[in-house]
C-alpha cells in the first residue's frame, strides 16, 4: 500500500518563492511561512469507489503571507483542476446546528437591509438553501449562481421564487438587478480575489446601491489554534478582518461591518458600492494596515501545526492499538485535510456523517467510506472524533439515541 503521508510536510519555504505579488492588495510583500505536499486537491467530492477516492488527484498547498495586508494565498494553486458541479458536495444544511445558524443569518440580514419583496443575486449559490431561506422571509426574488445548484433539493414555493444558473460568475452577469449581492463561502476558492471583486463592482447596475454580504473561514482561528484541517488546496484564499476589508474597499466599496461568528470559524463582511469605482482606485493607495495579530505568529504557524498533527496522529493510533475502534464523525474538506496531514488509514475504518448524500460514498485521498450514524449501532465505536467542535452537542445526542456509550473527542 502506497505511503500517502504529508505530515512532515511542513517544510521551510523555498527561498524562490518568497517574492510574489498578493493577490489581493497587489503589493509583492508575500512572505511563505507553510509548505504541505500532495494534499487531495478537492475536500467534498463525492467519490463512488474506495480505488476513485484513492486515486484522486493531489496537489502542493504552499501558503503565504502579505505583510502588507495580511492576506494569506496558496501560491502552489493552479486554477482548473476543481471539478464544481453536481458532485460537488458542500451543503451544511443536514446539520440542526447549521440550519439554525443559517437561518438566523438569513433573518437578520433581511431584517438590518429591508429585505423585503426585494431582489437577491447569489454568487455561489451552493444548492441555494441559503438563498431560498432569503426568498422565503422576506418574499424576495433570487438568482443563484452555481455550476453545482441543485435547485429539486429546494421547497417548490421557494424554488419558484429563485431563477438558478448553473454556471460560474462572470462579466455576462452585469447588470442583474439587485437589492443584495450574497457571496457566502466562494471567496477562498478564487485566487485573484482583487480581479473578482473588482468584476463584481463593475458588474453592478449603475445608478444602484445594493448592500453587499460576504462571508468566508476566519483566518483568526485557524492561525491562534493551529487548525491544520482547515488548510485545503480547493482554498486558496483566506482572510483575517483586516485583509478582508482592505480588500473590498480597494475594489470599489464602503465596508459597514466585519465580525467573527459561528463560534469565530466564519469571517463576515457587508458593504455597500462607494462612489468610487474600483478601475480608478490606485493600486498604491493606502487602505487598512495588516493586522499585526496576523502577521507575528506566522513564523511559528508550521511548528505548531506539525505539533498538533504529530498529537492528533499519536491520539487516534492509540486508539487503534486499543481496539477501541475510532471512527471520524463529519465527512467534508476537514476530516479529508485530518487524514492527509495526520497520514493515518487504517487506523481508522469509517468516517461519519448525516448527510444522505455522502453516506455509501468515499473520502478523496484516502477512499474511507463513508457511513451513517445508524450503522454505528452494530459497529459499536468506543471513540468518536468530530472533526467540527461546533457540532459537538449535536453529534452527543446522536451517540446517546443510537444507545452508544462511545467517547466523544472532537478538534
Amino acid at each position: 500500500m502506497a505511503d500517502n503521508r504529508t505530515s512532515d510536510a511542513a517544510a521551510a519555504p523555498r527561498e524562490t518563492d518568497a517574492a510574489r505579488r498578493c493577490p489581493a492588495c497587489l503589493s509583492n510583500d508575500l512572505e511563505v511561512f507553510l509548505e504541505y505536499e500532495q494534499v487531495p486537491v478537492h475536500g467534498v467530492l463525492l467519490m463512488y469507489s474506495r480505488e476513485a477516492g484513492r486515486a484522486h488527484p493531489r496537489a502542493d498547498l504552499q501558503l503565504a503571507v502579505c505583510s502588507a495586508c495580511g492576506f494569506v494565498t496558496n501560491v502552489r494553486f493552479e486554477a482548473g483542476q476543481h471539478e464544481y458541479g453536481p458532485d460537488y458536495e458542500e451543503s451544511q444544511h443536514c446539520s440542526s446546528t447549521f440550519s439554525r445558524f443559517a437561518a438566523d443569518l438569513a433573518q437578520r440580514l433581511v431584517d438590518d437591509f429591508d429585505l423585503r419583496d426585494r431582489s437577491i443575486v447569489e454568487i455561489g449559490c451552493g444548492k441555494g438553501e441559503f438563498l431560498a431561506e432569503l426568498c422565503r422571509l422576506g418574499n424576495n426574488r433570487g438568482v443563484g449562481i452555481d455550476p453545482s445548484c441543485r435547485p429539486e433539493r429546494i421547497d417548490a414555493a421557494a424554488a419558484a421564487r429563485i431563477e438558478f444558473r448553473p454556471e460560474f460568475y462572470s462579466a455576462q452577469h452585469a447588470g442583474l438587478a439587485a437589492d443584495m449581492i450574497c457571496c457566502r463561502h466562494t471567496l477562498e476558492h478564487i485566487q485573484p480575489v482583487h480581479e473578482f471583486l473588482a468584476l463584481v463592482r463593475g458588474n453592478i447596475k449603475p445608478g444602484t446601491q445594493p448592500v453587499v454580504f460576504c462571508e468566508v473561514p476566519s483566518l483568526e482561528i485557524i492561525v491562534r489554534e493551529a487548525r491544520f484541517w482547515d488548510l485545503y488546496y480547493e482554498h486558496c484564499s483566506y482572510f483575517d478582518r483586516a485583509s478582508l476589508a482592505t480588500l473590498f474597499e480597494r475594489t470599489g466599496f464602503e465596508v459597514l461591518d466585519v465580525w467573527l461568528d459561528y463560534d469565530e470559524q466564519y469571517l463576515c463582511l457587508t458593504a455597500r458600492p462607494s462612489g468610487q469605482a474600483a478601475d480608478k482606485y490606485p493600486v498604491s493607495r493606502p487602505r487598512a494596515k495588516a493586522n499585526p495579530s496576523m502577521a507575528a505568529p506566522m513564523a511559528d504557524f508550521a511548528a505548531r501545526c506539525q505539533a498538533s498533527i504529530t498529537l492528533w496522529r499519536e491520539v487516534v493510533a492509540g486508539w487503534h492499538a486499543q481496539q477501541l475502534r475510532p471512527v471520524l464523525w463529519g465527512a467534508g474538506s476537514k476530516c479529508v485535510a485530518f487524514l492527509a496531514a495526520t497520514g493515518l488509514d487504517e487506523e481508522i475504518e469509517y468516517v461519519v456523517d448525516i448527510s444522505p448524500y455522502k453516506q455509501d460514498r468515499f473520502l478523496p485521498g484516502t477512499g474511507h467510506r463513508v457511513v451513517a450514524p445508524d450503522f454505528l449501532r452494530e459497529y459499536r465505536p468506543r471513540r468518536v472524533l468530530a472533526m467540527n467542535s461546533v457540532y459537538r452537542q449535536e453529534i452527543q445526542a446522536q451517540l446517546d439515541a443510537l444507545g452508544l456509550e462511545a467517547e466523544l473527542h472532537a478538534l
